[in-house]
């Protein structure tokens, strides 16, 4: 009986064919069709069907919209039908938006499904031949080719010169070479040579392997059931907003109906009590945080878009702004994602050649940029384009384009020179040569490689001088040095002087060492700056990436990220669990991990109680991507399935931009505190007032109406206005909040109560006032009303920060604000003298000493605001 080897990487060819019961002919057509009916197609399983109804359901069911939904049914008893249809509007607005990224959401491993190669060539019965994919079954002989994507998982038993792209997979950028020779059982997955997996591509080479397994058992399936089976990171907004609303929920009920019982306690008619009590928790109900929130997220979606950061979900947003941890790819996201040439190295000599300054290079080192060149089997595009397109190894490419910014046209080199013979590069080999024609019967062969290979076929060294004898431990000092700064080092040799081409096979000897050549992917422009604000605001970046680790740990060193040490994926595995949490806390790079162990990375993390966000392109980072609070794809290189798995995408795949993406998130959090700040003052007021009138046996200072009035005119306005507040000074200079603070921190409860019994005392006194100098009862309601208005136009200006001093900020920085200011105003002192107003808010016109009390007595909020930050925090309320 057949059987798949549980560790093909480790097992000989042979015994790979005999465990799968095959031979090199490949599967008979009816032994394939039989196992095609025991293992199934190779095909990853479809994700079970999404009900639309369960998802629209799922809009529905939170505490905020319970609140939502009890508010518009109220006012549609009490027939304010405009706040019922404003009400109604936001609970679809947000049942659309949420249903629509929700949906989105789930289907992202139907992404993986395009992966899936569609044609495959086999052998079948001896005959080469091409199937469907999905006829594929363990033990089949797949043949491989330049351009073609790896159908299932295989165990190699052939490679010539085969390079295969596996960054969907491992996160690594350049192309990997491949040998069929056996493994050690611990070989992570992105250095198993001798495999090849399923949806990565062959981009030269060709090769020949058996099928080892299939569809949901390839590690492409193993990632799809990860990602069908990782829950998404809970979102801590949506969290908090349902905390509040519960807390909302319980404030109201008992305050209204404490104003209910007290009113028929104290003699009250029960319906007017009724009428008074259903008013009050509708006023009480901040009907308009739904819509900030919504205004507020949407503005920073536009701002995060002109950013270059595409949000998918809405929350996501601020959850940015709270993270605590930001885990970051390296390839294209901390570095550039292109090998460039950072250090020369000749006769001792470390240099750089400048921009177009061919004068200023030396023979040396001219002729170290001319091997670059002759050595080299890439082409550029262009050489007259700033763009470094071009075919070949990227290494290759970045030769060719150094020695073009040295002023040297590889074009023209190369036609000095013809090349009449070439060694191109194997994995066995570690070098590649070219010899080139100088004229009749004269040659010179030019060759680069690794620098052990290239030492041991040179006999002497170039200096200044001239030749000296070859001294192997002074160039590989230098090699050292290079290398732990991270970079890809190259030997380059010469041979000149040759009257014949040698005969096959070629080993050069008796070569001229020239130098050396270091190549890195260096980091972006802006990222080390970018890293360090985020270390300001309190965020510890930490590198998670599938190169090696002195690769890793050099790029770290360079922008920034510090750490005691860089763990491996190899180490990872050797770690108990109680090791790993205690590294998991001072580790900040980790290298050549595979996706299980990133994801439990970022599961560790969120265990310690982290706001984790996490970058990622491949496949291979999709569960990760789900997993966190905040998942980050890539736009310009990521994958489909990373970015469906994404709730944030990066349009430049730039670090800098997830700093700038933090920046919004705050900005995003300071206006949604300080908009309910501001909402549930009022709402708070407006209960004590009734309770103070209750307790003193007074008439109702504020009818039902004009409590929905305030509630639609003032508090519509100007708490929309204040999503369009730009960041506050120093908002990157602050730490993440803690995990388990609410959307109003203790401070703003303890400032909300002050101010609400300021705006209910306030209110009740002039109320009273009114009433007993004019013994008219609907003026001076209309005096409370309008007092409660002008409250609100001025505490709009303590709500703007929790900590900086209103006078700190211009209110120009906000235009909005000023303009819902004034219009809430405008439109109040109008209906104050309309007679369809007058009867339906039951208000009259007022004399100008009422509007001139009103006014005094209502910027003593603004005193009252300051002196509690001044209180509180005084440092803050200067500086921010």
């Amino acid at each position: 009986m057949w059987r798949s080897p549980s560790a093909p990487h480790v097992a000989s060819v042979e015994e790979v064919v005999s465990m799968l019961h095959t031979t090199p002919r490949g599967l008979s057509s009816q032994e394939a069709e039989r196992r095609l009916q025991q293992v199934g197609p190779n095909q990853i399983q479809k994700a079970p069907p999404i009900f639309l109804w369960k998802i629209l359901w799922h809009q529905f069911s939170s505490p905020f919209i319970y609140l939502l939904l009890a508010a518009a049914g109220i006012s549609l008893f009490l027939g304010d039908y405009i706040d019922a249809g404003v009400i109604s509007t936001v609970l679809i607005l947000n049942a659309t938006i949420g249903f629509i990224q929700e949906y989105r959401a789930e289907k992202a491993v139907e992404a993986l499904r395009s992966l899936t190669a569609p044609q495959a060539t086999v052998l079948r019965d001896g005959v080469e031949q091409r199937l469907p994919a999905a006829q594929l079954v363990p033990g089949d002989v797949v043949l491989l080719e330049s351009g073609v994507r790896v159908p299932a998982d295989i165990r190699l038993s052939e490679a010539i010169l085969l390079q295969i792209d596996e960054s969907i997979l491992t996160g690594e950028s350049a192309p990997v070479y491949k040998d069929p020779s056996p493994l050690p059982a611990e070989t992570p997955l992105s250095d198993r040579k001798n495999m090849v997996y399923a949806g990565t591509m062959v981009t030269s080479g060709r090769g020949r392997g058996y099928v080892v397994a299939t569809g949901a058992l390839t590690e492409m399936g193993r990632i799809a059931q990860s990602l069908a089976q990782t829950e998404k990171g809970d979102i801590p907004l949506l969290r908090r907003m349902e905390r509040l609303a519960k807390l909302i929920g319980i404030f109201i009920a008992g305050g209204t109906g404490l104003v209910f019982f007290l009113g028929l306690l104290f003699g009250y008619p029960l319906w007017e009590m009724f009428k008074v009590g259903v008013g009050v928790a509708v006023a009480a109900i901040p009907e308009g945080l739904p819509i900030v929130l919504t205004v507020t997220l949407a503005r920073r979606v536009w701002a995060m878009a002109q950013r270059n950061a595409l949000v998918r979900h809405l929350a996501a947003i601020e959850t940015i702004g709270r993270a605590t941890v930001i885990g970051s790819d390296k390839t294209g996201t901390l570095t550039e994602n292109r090998m460039t040439v950072r250090a020369f190295w000749t006769d001792g000599k470390r240099w750089l050649p400048a921009p177009s300054n061919k004068d200023g290079i030396e023979a040396l080192q001219a002729l170290a940029l001319e091997i670059s060149v002759l050595a080299n089997e890439a082409e550029l595009a262009d050489e007259s384009s700033p763009e470094r397109g071009g075919s070949g190894d990227p290494t290759d490419l970045a030769l060719l384009w150094a020695a073009l910014q040295a002023g040297y046209a590889p074009k023209a080199i190369r036609i000095a020179q013809p090349e009449v013979l070439r060694i191109p590069f194997e994995p066995e080999r570690r070098y590649a040569a070219s010899f080139r024609q100088k004229g009749p019967s004269a040659y010179t062969l030019y060759l680069k490689g690794a620098p052990e290979k290239v030492l041991s076929l040179c006999t002497h060294r170039l200096t200044r001088e001239g030749l000296v004898p070859i001294d192997s431990d002074f160039v590989l000092n230098a090699v050292a040095s290079l290398a732990q700064e991270g970079m890809r080092v190259l030997g380059l040799a010469y041979k000149p002087n040759l009257s014949t081409l040698p005969s096959p096979p070629f080993p050069p000897t008796d070569l001229i060492f020239v130098g050396l050549v270091g190549l890195m992917d260096p980091p972006r422009s802006g990222v080390s700056q970018a890293v360090a604000d985020c270390q300001a605001a309190g965020i510890r970046v930490v590198m998670i990436t599938g190169d090696h680790a002195v690769t890793a740990q050099a790029i770290a060193a360079q922008i920034g990220i510090s750490t005691p040490e860089v763990i491996t994926g190899e180490m990872l595995q050797r770690l108990s669990p109680a090791q790993l949490e205690e590294k998991i806390e001072t580790v900040n790079v980790y290298a050549r991990v595979s996706p299980e162990q990133k994801l439990e990375i970022v599961r560790l993390l969120q265990k310690k109680g982290e706001i984790v966000a996490v970058t990622g392109d491949g496949v291979n980072d999709a569960p990760a991507l789900k997993a966190a609070h905040v998942g980050i794809g890539m736009g310009k290189g990521g994958t489909d399935v990373a970015r469906e798995a994404s709730d944030i995408i990066l349009a430049d795949d730039n670090f800098v931009t997830i700093r700038n993406a933090v920046e919004e998130g705050r900005t995003a959090f300071q206006n949604i505190r300080n908009a309910t700040f501001f909402l549930l003052s009022t709402g708070m007021a407006s209960i004590l007032l009734f309770l103070v009138a209750i307790l003193l046996g007074w008439p109702m200072p504020i009818l039902p109406a004009q409590l929905l009035w305030l509630n639609l005119v003032t508090n519509g306005l100007q708490d929309v206005a204040m999503a369009f507040e730009p960041p506050l000074p120093g908002l990157m200079r602050q730490k993440p909040r803690p995990p388990d603070e609410g959307i109003i921190s203790p401070l703003l409860w303890e400032r909300t109560l002050f101010i609400a019994l300021l705006m209910a005392g306030v209110v009740a006194y002039l109320f009273w006032y009114e009433y007993r100098l004019t013994g008219d009862l609907g003026k001076a309601q209309t005096v409370a009303l309008t007092t409660f208005v002008l409250f609100q136009n001025f505490h709009i200006g303590n709500a703007r920060a929790e900590y900086l001093s209103a006078f700190r900020l211009s209110p120009f920085r906000n235009p909005f604000l000023v303009g819902a200011a004034l219009i809430a105003l405008g439109v109040h002192a109008m209906a104050l003298y309309l007679p369809p107003t007058q009867f339906v808010l039951r208000v009259v016109p007022i004399e100008p000493a009422a509007w001139l009390r009103s006014i005094v007595w209502a910027l003593s909020v603004i005193l009252v605001g300051e002196a509690h930050k001044w209180m509180r925090s005084p440092q803050r309320a200067w500086h921010g």
